[in-house]
């Protein structure tokens, strides 16, 4: 799939099939990830990957999007290790960029996923649950699998209203 086509036709999937995801594909899509750019190359991220029924019902009471979390093949959970930080803005950043490789790379791979951010409200219990070291800070959820069928629409908003010249209310 090329790059521009993943970008356009990748949507948030919150339903899933029970077909499984191999180790190889879970590897690939966290090779994406790790690909993404990082002030100084820091690389700060770090992912918990849980395939484990009874670690995701645990996760799944932690979100308003728990019956997501229950039935995704796989949650990538991912963190900012803070003791390897550069700036904190910096790796947020590259966190959100790490995130979106490993989404366009899912859909590349014609899998469905999710990027959940409301469970960060719970974030400490997160944590806990997965035993996460004490320097890793809760960023995200990626929650994936293979799609239930439906037939996922989005617009955007039309470049003019995003895009200014450099005066700015000078429209593109």
């Amino acid at each position: 799939m090329e790059t521009i086509e993943a970008i356009r036709t990748r949507r948030s999937v919150r339903g899933f099939t029970d077909e499984s995801i191999s180790d190889e594909i879970i590897e690939q899509v966290l090779d994406a990830g790790r690909w993404a750019p990082s002030g100084l190359n820091n690389q700060a991220w770090r992912f918990i990957v849980v395939k484990d029924p009874e670690t995701k019902i645990a996760l799944s009471k932690l979100t308003e999007y728990g019956p997501t979390i229950k039935n995704a093949q796989v949650l990538i959970v991912v963190f900012l290790d803070k003791d390897h930080m550069y700036n904190y803005t910096k790796d947020v950043q590259s966190i959100g960029a790490c995130i979106q490789n490993m989404l366009l790379a899912i859909q590349s791979l014609e899998l469905g996923a999710v990027w959940l951010g409301e469970i960060l409200k719970n974030k400490d219990m997160v944590n806990k649950v997965l035993d996460a070291p004490e320097p890793y800070e809760l960023m995200a959820v990626v929650a994936l699998g293979h799609p239930a069928r439906k037939e996922r629409i989005s617009d955007r908003k039309a470049l003019s209203h995003l895009v200014f010249r450099e005066k700015f209310g000078l429209h593109w």
